[in-house]
């Protein structure tokens, strides 16, 4: 569902309450204008964090709070 070279801003875009993930991961995104050209990997890289567990996170947030 979710790959590595998705830009930050196009996730919140289409799962705006994904700010809930970012946010438990330390992870500001909502406050950084970066995150109109950063992809996921890169804004993990910047604040240490693997790209894996973060569009983990991120699915199962998903699964659980965008039911079709």
């Amino acid at each position: 569902m979710l790959d590595k070279n998705m830009k930050i801003s196009d996730v919140l875009k289409k799962y705006p309450k994904c700010v809930k993930v970012f946010n438990s991961l330390n992870m500001g995104c909502i406050s950084c204008m970066g995150i109109q050209t950063e992809t996921l990997e890169k804004g993990c890289l910047m604040h240490g964090l693997d790209v894996n567990v973060l569009i983990k996170e991120l699915e199962k947030f998903i699964n659980e709070n965008y039911k079709a």
